[in-house]
This record gives C-alpha cells, sequence and structure tokens, in this order.
C-alpha cells in the first residue's frame, strides 16, 4: 500500500545549518499493515510522514501509494487517499465551525461533485451513528463548536474526521501524547477499533514503547535519519521495553535521549 524507495531529505543545505532528515530510507507497508515508529529526538519520524503528506518535496527517491507515484503529487491532492492526526488536538480541525460541519468537510473530501453547503438526513444520521461509537455523548452536541470540547473529545472527533471516508492510509503523529493518561488511553483504544474495523494501513509514531509494541503488527526504530529496526512476527511479539531499549543501543551505539519515551 506504501512504498519508500531511497527517499532523502536535507533541510538547508550548504549551510551552517545543513540538516540530513532523512537518508536513503527504504519501507514496503503491506495492505492492512499497523506499523509504530519510536525513535529519538531528531530521528526523523515526523519528517517520514511530512514526505509521505507532501509537507514538502523530498530530495531524491520515489514515494508511492497505491501503486501510483505521489513524489511529486501536491499535499491537499494526497488528502484525498492520506488520513492525518496531529499530536496537539487544536490543529486539523475549524474551532468555530460546529462538530456537524467539521465532519461535513471531512466527508466531502470522498465526495467526487462540487463541494455544498449542509448535509442531507442520510448523512446526518450516518455521523450521529460515528459519533455513538465513541461513547463521549458527542452524538447529541453535533452543534456545538469544535473549540467548545476538551482536548480528548476533539482528538476523537479528529480521528473520526480522519477516517469516516476510508483512507488508504492513516498517519498518527503522537496523538495521545498531549492528553491525560486516562483519556489517552480511550483515543488509543477507538483507533484500535477504528483501524482493525476498516482494515485501514496505519504508521503511528508514539512516545510510549510499550504501546509501540502492544499496537499493530509491526514497529520500527528511527536514528539520524534512518531505519535502525524493523521488527515484526514472532520476534515482536517476545520484546520487552527492555529489550527495545538494549536493540536501540546495539544498532546506534547511543543512549536513547527522549526523555518522554524513558519516563513512558
Amino acid at each position: 500500500m506504501l512504498e519508500l524507495k531511497h527517499v532523502s531529505k536535507t533541510f538547508f543545505p550548504n549551510t551552517i545549518n545543513e540538516r540530513k532528515a532523512l537518508i536513503d530510507l527504504s519501507l514496503t507497508l503491506e495492505n492492512g499493515d499497523f506499523v509504530t515508529i519510536i525513535g529519538g529526538n531528531g530521528a526523523g519520524k515526523s519528517t517520514l510522514f511530512n514526505a509521505v503528506a507532501g509537507s514538502f518535496l523530498i530530495d531524491s527517491g520515489n514515494i508511492l501509494l497505491d501503486g501510483q507515484d505521489i513524489t511529486f503529487l501536491r499535499d491537499y491532492k494526497r488528502a484525498r487517499n492520506i488520513g492525518r492526526l496531529l499530536q496537539d488536538p487544536l490543529k486539523g480541525t475549524a474551532p468555530n465551525m460546529t462538530i456537524e460541519e467539521n465532519l461535513t468537510m471531512a466527508y466531502q473530501r470522498g465526495v467526487k461533485s462540487s463541494f455544498r453547503l449542509g448535509v442531507g438526513k442520510k448523512e446526518q444520521q450516518a455521523f450521529r451513528d460515528h459519533l455513538a461509537e465513541l461513547g463521549l455523548g458527542l452524538e447529541d452536541r453535533m452543534k456545538t463548536k469544535m473549540g467548545l470540547l476538551s482536548g480528548g473529545q476533539r482528538q476523537a472527533v479528529t480521528l473520526m474526521m480522519a477516517t469516516i471516508v476510508t483512507p488508504k492510509l492513516l498517519l498518527l503523529d503522537e496523538h495521545t501524547a498531549a492528553l491525560d493518561p486516562a483519556t489517552a488511553e480511550k483515543v488509543a483504544l477507538l483507533t484500535q477499533k477504528i483501524v482493525a474495523k476498516e482494515k485501514i494501513t496505519t504508521m503511528m509514531i508514539t512516545h510510549n514503547m510499550q504501546q509501540s509494541l502492544d499496537c499493530g503488527n509491526r514497529t520500527i526504530m528511527m536514528d539520524g535519519g534512518r531505519m535502525i529496526l524493523d521488527i515484526k512476527g514472532a520476534e515482536r511479539s517476545k520484546l520487552t521495553v527492555s529489550d527495545l531499549l538494549a536493540m536501540f543501543k546495539d544498532k546506534s551505539k547511543k543512549e536513547l535521549d527522549n526523555d518522554r519515551m524513558l519516563l513512558s
């Protein structure tokens, strides 16, 4: 479903601030894969997501989604097939628009006809049914502005917006990191439920090393713009957090420097 071939990206080239963010990175995701991604500070995790989403053009290499080369496709065109959640619950939605209006905007992404204001009764009922599955009582608050919701409620709605039209690829960039532990766990469970139900190919950056082993079917570790570990199957099922730390030290020849990951 996703293939990266020798992708490289350098920021501020030929200056004192030059930073090689991605270095000859190759990666293949099969349809339905759920990959968790961990790594230290500046490992290239978010840069990888930005490259896939089209936030910038890569310097070299190719990116293919479902067999189509999207290397030079603009970000708004990629968004029709790629759902994305960011760490900040305030991003990804329009705070002054209602829940229903935000969902309508997301729903229009998968509709080929021209944009129209409002939705019919059929779509409204579908929105209510989806919101009810979240278990947050939001199906009775569809006229509430997004800016009035709590962080957890807003992130749950954002998750629904990203998947209401089933994307070919879902990118989760530490989407529970800004939430309190109880809410983060609830949003994480909702994520796994939706991904499993719709069989969405998913990549999730997480700072929680235990979560990286509990979620999905594959764990990737990055360092210095490279992929240094790719673990799946029986090998992954036996791993502990201590094992991951030891493997990181062995592969990178240094200690993990991400305090949030170590404290999690």
